[in-house]
C-alpha cells in the first residue's frame, strides 16, 4: 500500500464529484484516471487490487471502490464522502434527462444518438480494461486466470457466481504458490 498521507475529505469529495459529472455512463475510465493518473492516490497496481476486491463484492464496482477508498483513509466519514461526491451529479442529471426523454424519446434522431453513445461507451470500457490489466503482465499466471475467466464468462456463458466461486480461489492459490 502507498505510504502517502491521505488527501483531505474535501479533495476526495471533489475528485469523486468530478468523476460523477464527467464520467456519466462510463465512470470506471474516469475513476481510474482520476485516482491513478491525475491525483496519484493509488498506484496502478493498488487500483487494480482494490478494484478486484470491489468487483467481488455485490453492487456497482465504482460505488464499491469509492466507499472502499474513502473508508481506507477516514472510515465511514470517508466512505460516505466519496459515495456522495460520486452520486450527487448523476442523480441530478438523470432526473433532468429522464424528464427530457419523456418528452422527446420517441424521436428517431434521439434514438440514433443513443446508438452512437453506446458504441463510444463500449470503446471506453475496452480501453479501461486494457489499462487495468497492464499490472497483470508482470504476473504471467494472472493472465492464465484472465483467460480462464474470460472463456468461462464470455464464451461458455457460465453464470458469474460459478465463475467467481471457481476462479477466485484458483487465483488465490496460484498467487500463494507463485509468489513464495
Amino acid at each position: 500500500m502507498s505510504e502517502k498521507s491521505p488527501p483531505p475529505l474535501r479533495e476526495l469529495f471533489m475528485g469523486f464529484l468530478s468523476v460523477g459529472m464527467f464520467g456519466f455512463g462510463g465512470v470506471l475510465p474516469w475513476t481510474r484516471r482520476m485516482i491513478v493518473e491525475k491525483r496519484q492516490w493509488l498506484s496502478a497496481g493498488e487500483f487494480t487490487d482494490m478494484l478486484a476486491l470491489c468487483q467481488f463484492l455485490p453492487g456497482p464496482n465504482v460505488i464499491n471502490l469509492s466507499g472502499a477508498l474513502g473508508y481506507r483513509w477516514y472510515g465511514w466519514a470517508g466512505a460516505i464522502t466519496c459515495f456522495t461526491g460520486l452520486m450527487f451529479a448523476p442523480m441530478v442529471i438523470i432526473i433532468g434527462l429522464g424528464m427530457l426523454y419523456a418528452r422527446i424519446g420517441g424521436n428517431p434522431s434521439v434514438q440514433h444518438a443513443f446508438a452512437g453513445l453506446s458504441a463510444a461507451a463500449s470503446a471506453m470500457v475496452i480501453a479501461t480494461a486494457l489499462k487495468i490489466a497492464a499490472p497483470l503482465l508482470k504476473r504471467p499466471y494472472a493472465l492464465v486466470i484472465v483467460a480462464i475467466t474470460f472463456v468461462a464468462a464470455a464464451i461458455l456463458r457460465v453464470p458469474l457466481l460459478y465463475v467467481v466461486l471457481t476462479c477466485a480461489p484458483l487465483s488465490i492459490l496460484l498467487l500463494d504458490r507463485m509468489e513464495k
